[in-house]
């Protein structure tokens, strides 16, 4: 794992729904001996600042008491942590450009953030929007996520795409020494063939990289056979790629990733090609 992320981003407003990223990112910072990026964004504009100077001076100072508290959590765990506070009007902006400053391979961030009414489906509004424009790829994490120790599954379609994603799900499996589940989901039995000659030569590929691997050909809703495959195989960490609509670059995250992101109950690691 630290061949593979030796940048490590953590994005997080400090909230009880960051817990879990915060736990986690500092767990993968110590394990790959790696310093901690961390990025607190600020809502704030000029206008605001003129308007509300109380109001922002009370932002600012519950954002140093966010980092003080962050830098005690770090020397806690023994992480080294570089704490930045970036100010803009669209967190998932400053976040973004944070990664970019950082030439960062890997954001780490929550699920969702204060409950709305369809909190239980899906994933926070900033947090897509940070999946959908990063530069790298992005793991999310569930309030009472935990850093995987039981299984990687991967869902990758027999494409491009899909050999890379599979390939870095190896290396993750590879370096935390755990086995890997394959998964592929057929829009029809017409296409299970094709599926399981990609599978066969997917799961060589793993066994080549010493992971021991199993894969299986599933038919149904995309979403719905990857989440029930993760539960079959106790999977606690699930890759897949972000397959975005190309026309428009990645303003949309592909709507299988979103609802694999919105309901599963492991982190989801989300490659961008």
């Amino acid at each position: 794992m630290a061949e593979l992320f030796k940048r490590l981003l953590l994005a997080t407003e400090h909230t009880e729904f960051d817990i879990g990223a915060e736990n986690l990112a500092m767990a993968m910072a110590a394990r790959c001996q790696v310093p901690l990026a961390t990025v607190l964004p600020l809502v704030s504009n000029p206008e605001y600042e003129a308007l509300a100077p109380q109001l922002a001076a009370r932002g600012e100072q519950e954002a140093a008491q966010k980092l003080a508290q962050l830098r005690a959590q770090a020397d806690t765990a023994r992480v080294v942590i570089d704490l930045h506070l970036r100010r803009g009007e669209e967190p998932y902006r400053e976040i973004v450009e944070e990664a970019r400053a950082q030439r960062s391979d890997l954001i780490i961030i929550r699920r969702r953030g204060k409950r709305s009414f369809l909190a239980n489906l899906l994933v926070g509004e900033m947090v897509s929007k940070v999946v959908a424009h990063a530069p790298c790829n992005v793991l999310i994490v569930p309030r009472d996520a935990h850093i995987w120790c039981r299984r990687v599954l991967v869902a990758a379609e027999p494409d491009a795409q899909g050999r890379q994603v599979v390939a870095t799900a190896i290396a993750v499996a590879a370096q935390c020494a755990l086995p890997l589940h394959l998964v592929n989901v057929a829009s029809g039995e017409a296409l299970r063939a094709s599926a399981n000659a990609f599978l066969t030569r997917m799961v060589a590929l793993a066994r080549d990289n010493g992971v021991i691997a199993q894969a299986e050909v599933r038919v149904g809703k995309p979403f719905t056979e990857i989440l029930a495959a993760a539960a079959a195989s106790q999977a606690d960490l699930i890759v897949l790629g972000s397959h975005g609509n190309h026309r428009i670059g990645r303003a949309l995250v592909g709507g299988v990733a979103q609802k694999v992101m919105g309901l599963s109950e492991c982190p989801v690691l989300v490659l961008h090609a």
